[in-house]
């Protein structure tokens, strides 16, 4: 394929593409999107920064502009779940971008905002609804939502949604969605649980896959520091002022420990906000718009913001505390070299995190490079540290649904100065 125009998309399709500035598609898109088009569902494996939304979205569009009429009251065609706020936001923004200038509406529904506003937009009906399990239970226990006429389910960064422990969500789900229908299914990594799982969710899938699962983008250059934990926040400083100006995402293990980072970050002189789990949403919202803006170019996060930013621009992620689980090094450091650019990716390793980073050099099949100090001896993680980021991943087993029919199956203290920066103020 050499161009979008090739794929077989509507004449609308190719115009909202060439608009938006797309020119080729990325080798998911290559696969998918012609699988799709011809109605079969679809097991797509790549890393991310590959295209996967718009592998699902092009031809899930394609198909909503052959159909006539309104979406019935309360009613959805095609209903897309993710497992965060931001990833909902980030595939509503994109596919707005394909139906801006047709009929098709796209409707979110996450939790952290108001739940009687969104009861009054699904009143209406929509023809895409992009949601988080959590709220659209919600939202199906006070009858505001039918599903029964959903023709497309898609399920992206499925594997996190089992992490976080939304399976029991999606049993529920299940029942409720029309028959028959297209089920994708999109993932950048591909555990034991989830094969099982896709096993239960699609009907003879076509697998699509442009890389191998836990494999990182080609264009991060990766390296590992091994420091003290205390010495984290000072290594931090020193990174940070060998590139002042770049958009810089830092991972903390905890939401803890993600706001004290940020708070003396920003005491410092930097110019930093923080996103995870005890901000609002419109919080959190704030804080990634003023970072793609480049108004603040310091965003320190949990692993809310693993696979739910989607800002070219990332120069640097910074891995200030590694993952308790190896894939989330996968998708963290996938917030870079997006969209064909460079870009570099460091993680600090203490004592204790040294199992952590075996696990994650196993799954990647790699060796990180060092780039200073000297490999401790691994020393065991108190299990009162666990946790507090992410979310862990769930061992309850499997269970799903197939896409023809509705029967579920079986710290950082900082030492004094550093280089300055301009304040940014509250946002």
């Amino acid at each position: 394929m050499f161009d979008f125009s090739e794929l077989g998309l509507k004449p609308a399709l190719n115009a909202a593409l060439e608009a938006a500035g797309f020119e080729k598609p990325t080798p998911i898109q290559t696969q998918a999107v012609p699988l799709a088009l011809e109605g079969h569902d679809i097991m797509g494996l790549a890393q991310t920064g590959t295209g996967k939304t718009l592998a699902f979205g092009l031809p899930l569009v394609n198909h909503l502009l052959g159909l006539h009429g309104k979406p019935d009251p309360k009613t959805a065609r095609a209903l897309i779940l993710a497992p965060t706020r931001e990833l909902v936001n980030q595939i509503a923004d994109n596919l707005k971008v394909l139906t801006s200038k047709t009929p098709i509406r796209v409707t979110t529904v996450v939790g952290g905002q108001s739940i009687n506003k969104q009861i009054q937009t699904l009143a209406r009906g929509t023809h895409v609804l992009v949601a988080t399990p959590g709220r659209l239970i919600d939202l199906m226990d006070r009858r505001a939502v039918d599903l029964k006429a959903v023709q497309h389910l898609i399920l992206d960064e499925a594997d996190q949604m089992l992490d976080m422990g939304f399976i029991h969500a999606l049993r529920k789900i299940a029942p409720a969605l029309g028959t028959p229908r297209q089920t994708m299914l999109f993932s950048a990594t591909m555990p034991k649980q989830m094969e099982e799982l896709s096993r239960a969710y699609l009907n003879d899938p076509k697998k699509v896959q442009v890389s191998p699962p836990g494999k990182a983008a080609d264009k991060v250059t990766q390296s590992v520091h091994f420091v003290e934990k205390a010495g984290k926040p000072r290594k931090l400083r020193e990174i940070l002022s060998d590139d002042p100006n770049a958009l810089t995402l830092v991972f903390s293990r905890t939401k803890h420990g993600a706001e004290r980072l940020m708070k003396g970050l920003v005491a410092d002189g930097y110019n930093a906000a923080s996103i995870h789990g005890n901000k609002s949403q419109g919080q959190r919202d704030r804080a990634i718009k003023a970072f793609r803006a480049g108004e603040i170019n310091i965003l320190v996060a949990t692993d809310v913001a693993a696979r739910g930013i989607d800002i070219p621009g990332v120069a640097y992620v910074v891995n200030f505390d590694l993952p308790e689980v190896a894939e989330n090094y996968v998708h963290r450091i996938g917030r870079t070299a997006r969209a064909g650019r460079d870009g570099q990716a460091i993680a600090f390793c203490a004592a204790d995190e040294v199992l952590l980073l075996r696990q994650i050099q196993k799954l990647m099949k790699i060796d990180i490079p060092v780039a200073s100090g000297v490999e401790p001896e691994p020393v065991d993680r108190p299990k009162q540290q666990r946790g507090g980021g992410g979310g862990g991943r769930n061992r309850s087993g499997g269970g799903g649904f197939r896409s023809g029919g509705g029967k579920p199956a079986n710290s950082n203290g900082r030492p004094s100065g550093g280089p300055k920066r301009r304040r940014s103020g509250r946002r």
